[in-house]
């Protein structure tokens, strides 16, 4: 048995022939179709196409919204521009609110008279700036004098000589304001 078993062992074995090798010679590849190549073309030319129109479209959409944008801005210009024109009177309404007079219709009528010019503000959107104890904010404020007052915080509004406006987060009219420390 052993030397069946050495006759088994010592008989060559055939290798395994790449599949190439054994498959017969391929045919020529066939000549390219004409209509094909012309398909390839339009779906080529398609894209492209496909690609301009998006472009396009996108280019119409950011237009439209950038003409929406400078339409709205224009529009709070033109109110904060009319609304600046009417803060001297808004100014002299106040100036006359804080002088005392001995006639009660006439300083009524004032009153009224304010109360109406802020109800209007108050329509368009326009909000005074709160500023009087308030932080001082080179925002929203415009300081024309400091004064060194210890019983009262750093940078803090003690005076205030014009009010501010603003419509929105624009400032139209800084407020003019005395700032301590």
């Amino acid at each position: 048995m052993s030397e069946k078993k050495k006759e088994k062992k010592q008989e060559p074995v055939q290798e395994a022939v790449p599949a190439e090798e054994a498959a017969p010679a391929a045919e020529p590849a066939p000549e390219p179709d004409p209509l094909m190549e012309e398909l390839e073309a339009l779906k080529t030319e398609l894209d492209e196409k496909e690609i301009k129109y998006l472009r396009l479209a996108a280019e119409y959409d950011n237009f439209r919204k950038r003409s929406q944008k400078e339409k709205e801005s224009i529009y709070a210009d033109a109110k904060s521009d009319a609304v600046l024109a009417f803060l001297p009177v808004y100014d002299n309404l106040d100036r006359a609110l804080k002088q005392a007079t001995a006639d009660a219709a006439y300083a009524k009528g004032v009153e009224m008279t304010m109360n109406g010019l802020k109800e209007i503000l108050t329509k368009l959107g326009i909000e005074e700036i709160p500023a009087l104890g308030e932080t001082f904010d080179p925002a929203l404020h415009n300081a024309v004098m400091h004064v060194e007052d210890e019983s009262v915080g750093e940078n803090t509004i003690v005076e205030v000589f014009q009010t501010g406006f603003k419509l929105g987060e624009k400032v139209i009219r800084f407020a003019m304001v005395k700032v301590a420390n």
